[in-house]
């Protein structure tokens, strides 16, 4: 699906992490090839995942030590075994103890240690060498979680230890080259099944990452190398004192010095991996929220104009042929708005946005454009089942008369409410997994503002079974969405 080609089509968005199989969270393995044929048989043209790069403490992948990084735990176990780079024994010992959540804690005490044997064992290290030459920022990556480990993991800025382990250096440095080996098998699998795979780059950095450290003069930063101002949202539907996510802001003046260097390497790493990607936060192109470092909430920050069009010019070379989606949700004005209508690329559409405003709500299907991206919901999201049965009771007739439901019981409204996206102008719609099989709000994968419980969310083979692919593969070939 190219962006000068945006053909209708319809696709489901989850995470490697929420993958079946047998050690601790998802990976690069037997399970993505399946869920990829799963795809193919229903018709759906797109699997959209969240960010690869390494999460934060809280688990999150949207505030990672490196935006040039993948995740070392996506890597298949089985695989190594199958190499010779892990004994049988090793990997009975990090079979799962549950199937349903993804075990963090475990995966942070136990699996960078079990990388490291494997790192150890690999006899030649020339194609890893070859890796890291060709992609420098990796590299550099991979100095700074070295360089973190030998600081008893301090931020960056307290660092004085200026020695590093050569095993953990070598290890990171295995971790991040089988990561894009194993991830190029999928991805050359999904094309040959026909299923274009968009990834998400998360707008903003972590201020204890490699990006900093590497180029603090690409952020607000003052003279002691600590943030002035840190990123967030203003009060919205989802808090009510805002969102401060508390990432260190660019320094767009200084990026513009050199052509947006940074991000024009960061679009080529993410193209390198995906057919497509969607750049969260776009409105932040436009305009971002500043708030003063120190503050406890969002509430006291104000918008700064960002880099606008000039941004979009430097990278559209990297991103032609490519599908690029504008997540422009939250607060969004006439400057937003005119920002991606110039850029070209589509915006989002999310449902359950739909019933908080009037008939005129850019998120209720008939006022879809074409040049747009669809969703039931978001990972930010309730599922739709949650969503709906947490509706009051007016809202509620309204979605269902909105929907046409004719039913005599109101949750039993779901095909209807799926139906009516695919029948919508939305070149592309989307559904979270959850809403594919009609889970419940305890399946929800993040809640914003929450630090605690997110991100775990698993499923299991068997229960796909519980899909009615062949009504999706009917839609998909009645509404022009067919692969």
């Amino acid at each position: 699906m190219k962006q000068n080609e945006f053909v209708r089509a319809s696709g489901v968005l989850m995470h490697i992490s929420s993958l079946w199989g047998g050690y601790s969270e998802g990976s690069f393995g037997k399970a993505a090839k399946e869920w990829i044929d799963f795809l193919a048989a229903g018709g759906f043209r797109v699997w959209q995942v969240l960010p690869f790069c390494l999460p934060d403490d809280c688990n999150s992948p949207y505030k990672s030590t490196g935006a040039f990084s993948l995740n070392p735990c996506f890597i298949d176990l089985p695989t190594l075994c199958s190499e010779g780079l892990l004994t049988e024994r090793e990997l009975s010992e990090a079979e799962q103890k549950t199937p349903y959540a993804c075990e963090f804690d475990r995966l942070r005490e136990e699996r960078f240690a079990l990388l490291r044997k494997a790192a150890k064992r690999v006899k030649d290290q020339k194609p890893i060498e070859n890796f890291l030459e060709t992609h420098p920022r990796t590299a550099a990556f991979c100095r700074f979680m070295a360089f973190r480990e030998a600081n008893g993991n301090k931020e960056w800025i307290d660092w004085t230890n200026t020695a590093v382990d050569p095993e953990t250096l070598l290890t990171w440095q295995f971790t991040q080259y089988e990561c894009h080996r194993q991830w190029q098998q999928i991805h050359a699998y999904a094309k040959g099944k026909g299923v274009l795979i968009v990834g998400d780059i998360p707008i903003y950095v972590a201020y204890d990452s490699a990006d900093v450290w590497e180029n603090p003069e690409l952020f607000q930063l003052d003279q002691t190398n600590r943030p002035t101002s840190v990123a967030g949202v203003p009060p919205d539907y989802f808090s009510k004192d805002g969102q401060l996510w508390g990432n260190p802001l660019y320094d767009w003046k200084a990026m513009k010095q050199d052509g947006y260097a940074w991000w024009k390497e960061r679009m080529q790493f993410m193209l390198e991996l995906f057919d497509g990607v969607r750049i969260d936060h776009f409105r932040g192109l436009e305009s971002y929220w500043s708030v003063p470092a120190g503050e406890r909430t969002a509430r006291n920050g104000k918008w700064v104009k960002g880099p606008g069009m000039d941004f979009i010019r430097a990278i559209r070379p990297i991103c032609e042929g490519k599908l690029v989606i504008a997540e422009d949700l939250g607060v969004i004005t006439d400057a937003v708005r005119k920002l991606v209508e110039k850029s070209g690329f589509p915006g989002m559409h999310v449902l359950q946005f739909g019933f908080l405003g009037d008939a005129n709500s850019p998120h209720l299907p008939h006022n879809y454009d074409e040049n747009c991206v669809a969703y039931t919901g978001t990972h930010d999201n309730n599922t739709l089942l949650g969503y709906v049965w947490e509706l009051d009771p007016s809202t509620r007739a309204r979605l269902l008369d909105y929907c046409g439901f004719k039913g005599e019981h109101w949750d039993a409204c779901y095909p209807d409410i799926q139906r009516m996206m695919w029948e919508s102008h939305a070149k592309l719609v989307i559904l979270p997994v959850q809403d594919l099989l009609l889970y419940g709000s305890d399946t929800r994968f993040n809640v914003p503002g929450r630090s605690e419980g997110n991100w775990s969310y698993r499923l299991k083979r068997e229960q796909l079974n519980e899909v009615d692919l062949a009504r999706f593969r009917h839609w998909n070939e009645l509404y022009g969405r067919e692969k």
